[in-house]
């Protein structure tokens, strides 16, 4: 096993690529949820699917918007969206 010599920095982690299946599944961390929620807009729609997202990321999510949120919120809670008969 090499041992790198000291004063010798090891390389950064490649930078986070989030994706869809990231922001749904529940094993990824809350940090890494609001970084989602904070920072990637057109994935938002997808962490109302995520089983881990609580109350206040919701809320957040809510607020904040996004492509396809609405969508998600009126799928999540079951509420019709227009053009679709209600009775």
């Amino acid at each position: 096993m090499p041992i790198a010599a000291p004063g010798v920095l090891s390389p950064p982690p490649p930078p986070l690529v989030v994706t869809p299946g990231m922001a749904c599944d529940p094993d990824t961390d809350m940090s890494t949820l609001w970084l989602i929620a904070r920072e990637h807009p057109h994935l938002r729609k997808w962490l109302i699917a995520n089983p881990k997202a609580d109350a206040a990321l919701l809320e957040y999510v809510s607020q904040a918007g996004g492509p396809g949120v609405r969508d998600a919120f009126d799928i999540l809670f079951g509420e019709a969206t227009s053009g679709e008969a209600t009775g």
